[in-house]
């Protein structure tokens, strides 16, 4: 202890310690206990919210959401979006976002806020469409199309129009197409266009001697002359009538703007009518030595001149007579021809055979007969036997006679001739024995075309014809790339379906090919893949001839040659043939909208009815290739005899209808067509002579 403590220790000592009475004050206790008041919840609150935006602050991300335009309405909503200035402070997370301006769809669409601290959001508002007004200065109720659309007829108001660069076009009848590319702006903005339309036509005056005569033009009645016509620009063919004169036609290319005033136009008197008849039928007619048809003929005739009228006929004696015509006055000449007779023997063998003469039975074929001279079909007919069929023309002054022997059946049997044969693709051909015929067309037949010249032809050489057309399938075991291709998106190159695109002579050396596959002597004669000739007795395979082709075709075994396969009137009766019927109508120009044959372009093979010798599609379904040479047919002094066509020619003949014609020039089965190289409606059948 220190001296201090000792020293206080010692003073203590000196002052006695007291006791007293203590006694805890009860207020002062009660003064100093702890009470909850409301200022403690406000600082409480306040704590939370710093603390809770300091967090806020710390975790939020600053945003900047640019809007075109930039003066939209930007509303977020799905959690706190804090707005300083331009930019937002947003946390991670997906928002609401919706975007509003005066000229433009409302948007509504998600904001996608990043974990990045500083993040721009681009968004583009599509512009309402705009308001437009479209006239015309001259003429009301024009047709008015947006980029191609028909949107009315002027004036158009307020037309809503989508904003951007658009192609307007204006077009009214008798004026010119009005087009002017133009910018709409959108955003309810109201624009007005308007278009001053040119007259598309001319005037063309027109004055006649005499005048009063009709002005037609393309077909409708325009006036009277003298006349000025507003005429619609383009090639116009205009046509002049007076009664009692010829009709004065030409063709005049029209310009907008370009008037014109044609020379006065005199007009010649009319030719006089003559309806020439002659007994018989048929006869040949020349006036003034120039060759004018076959009667009943009907001509006219330069007026107020004597012509003088030759009438000429095989078998007949020719007649001659003379007409005279006046101006637009009809009359007639009538002439009875004297027919020339010749005596002729016929001597047959067996004796009992029959004589049939143009189809008719003339008794037993041994006779001496009087003919007309001019060619007649002679058949004799027995029982049991081959007949016989020839034409024959006899001629005045001369002995003739026709001698035969028939070839029993029996005989023919044993010759081993096959009356129907197959080729190594798998095609079948008949065995024809054909005869002499008419090929061609009369004038006076409706459709006929100027190369359908009626012509005598005598087919001696029996041949073998394929009942269907090459397929796809066996042009393909020649040539396995063949294609025949489509149309309007359907096929022609199913098995069944004829070979199309292939030209004459991909046909010709198919043939060639068949005969090497079966040792046959080549028809044609080729250099290369060119085919440079042929030998006309081979016996390998070959197209058929024309001649050949229009006997199986026309002839029906009893004389009569056939207009149509069916008959001799359009329509076609059903399942007659692949045509262009309505199942073409979009495709095609003409077809026959009466007729439904149930296919677009070409049918398999053998799909519908065969002919009277049982061949598939000898008119229809495909055109055909025949070996003939394209040119002038016929001869004069008697028929020919198995003819070849031509000797050379740059087209090859085509023959038949097919599905692509529905006209009643090619519904025939006299129509000639050619050509050089491979369609789509063209193919072939093959052919080959019987061996001797």
């Amino acid at each position: 202890m220190t001296e201090v403590e000792k020293s206080a220790g010692a003073n203590r000592s000196l002052d006695p310690i007291v006791p007293i009475d203590f006694t805890p004050n009860q207020e002062t206790t009660r003064r100093f206990s702890y009470r909850f008041r409301w200022f403690h919840a406000v600082v409480l609150v306040f704590s939370v919210l710093s603390s809770a935006a300091g967090f806020f602050v710390l975790t939020a991300r600053s945003v900047f959401i640019e809007v075109n335009p930039a003066s939209a309405e930007i509303e977020i909503s799905g959690g706190i979006a804090l707005q300083l200035g331009p930019r937002y402070l947003l946390r991670s997370g997906t928002y609401r976002l919706m975007l509003k301006n005066e000229g433009y769809y409302d948007t509504a669409t998600q904001l996608i806020v990043g974990s990045e601290q500083s993040q721009t959001h681009p968004f583009d508002m599509r512009k309402l469409p705009g308001l437009v007004s479209i006239d015309t200065e001259n003429v009301t109720g024009a047709r008015v199309r947006i980029d191609g659309v028909d949107v009315g007829l002027t004036p158009l108001t307020d037309l809503s129009v989508e904003p951007g660069d658009h192609q307007l076009t204006i077009s009214s009848d008798r004026y010119l197409d009005y087009g002017l590319p133009v910018t709409v702006e959108g955003r309810s903005i109201r624009q007005q266009f308007s278009a001053s339309l040119e007259p598309a036509w001319a005037t063309l005056s027109f004055t006649t001697v005499p005048s009063g005569a009709d002005v037609i033009i393309d077909g409708a009645l325009r006036g009277l002359t003298p006349l000025n016509a507003e005429i619609i620009q383009g090639l116009r063919e205009i046509t002049l009538k007076l009664s009692g004169h010829k009709a004065w036609q030409e063709g005049y290319e029209i310009t907008a703007g370009e008037d014109m005033v044609l020379p006065t136009i005199v007009l010649e008197p009319a030719d006089g009518l003559v309806f020439i008849r002659s007994n018989p039928t048929a006869a040949s007619v020349t006036i003034g030595g120039t060759f004018q048809g076959q009667t009943p003929l009907e001509v006219a005739l330069a007026p107020a001149e004597d012509h003088q009228i030759t009438f000429f006929k095989d078998g007949y004696e020719s007649s001659t007579t003379t007409v005279r015509t006046e101006p637009d006055q009809e009359s007639e000449v009538t002439v009875s021809l004297s027919p020339v007779l010749a005596s002729v023997s016929i001597i047959a063998d067996p004796p009992d055979a029959e004589l049939y003469v143009n189809g008719e039975l003339m008794g037993p074929a041994n006779q001496r007969l009087e003919l007309m001279a001019v060619n007649q079909q002679i058949e004799i007919r027995k029982e049991g036997y081959v007949p016989y069929n020839t034409a024959f023309t006899s001629r005045p002054g001369l002995e003739q006679a026709i001698r035969v022997t028939l070839k029993s059946l029996e005989q023919a049997r044993l010759e081993q001739i096959k009356p129907e044969i197959s080729t190594v693709a798998g095609q079948s051909l008949k065995l024809f024995y054909p005869g002499s015929f008419s090929m061609g067309a009369s004038r006076r037949e409706a459709g006929r075309r100027p190369n359908e010249n009626l012509r005598e032809v005598k087919l001696e050489r029996p041949f073998y014809l394929s009942y269907q057309e090459v397929t796809n399938s066996e042009f393909r075991r020649y040539d396995s790339e063949h294609s025949s291709g489509t149309i309007q998106g359907l096929t022609l190159d199913n098995e069944a379906q004829p070979a199309v695109q292939i030209s004459w002579t991909q046909a010709a050396l198919y043939c060639n090919w068949l005969s090497e596959q079966e040792g046959l002597p080549l028809f044609y004669r080729t250099e290369g893949e060119e085919v440079v000739g042929f030998n006309p007795d081979a016996t390998g395979y070959r197209l058929p001839t024309e001649a050949e082709w229009a006997w199986v075709a026309r002839t029906d075994g009893s004389g009569n040659v056939l207009k149509y396969p069916w008959g001799e009137r359009l329509p076609p009766p059903e399942n007659a043939g692949n045509f262009a019927d309505i199942t073409v109508r979009a495709y095609l120009g003409e077809v026959m909208f009466d007729y439904d044959d149930g296919y677009f372009a070409t049918a398999p093979v053998a799909s519908f009815q065969a002919n009277q010798y049982g061949i598939f599609d000898m008119a229809g379904n495909v055109s055909e290739w025949v070996h003939d040479y394209y040119g002038a047919v016929g001869r004069v002094g008697g028929p020919e005899i198995d003819p070849k066509g031509p000797e050379l020619g740059q087209f090859h003949t085509i023959r038949g209808s097919s599905w692509a014609h529905g006209a009643i020039t090619e519904m025939r089965l006299s129509f000639r067509d050619f050509g050089e190289e491979p369609r789509d409606d063209v193919g072939f059948r093959i052919a080959r002579y019987l061996e001797d």
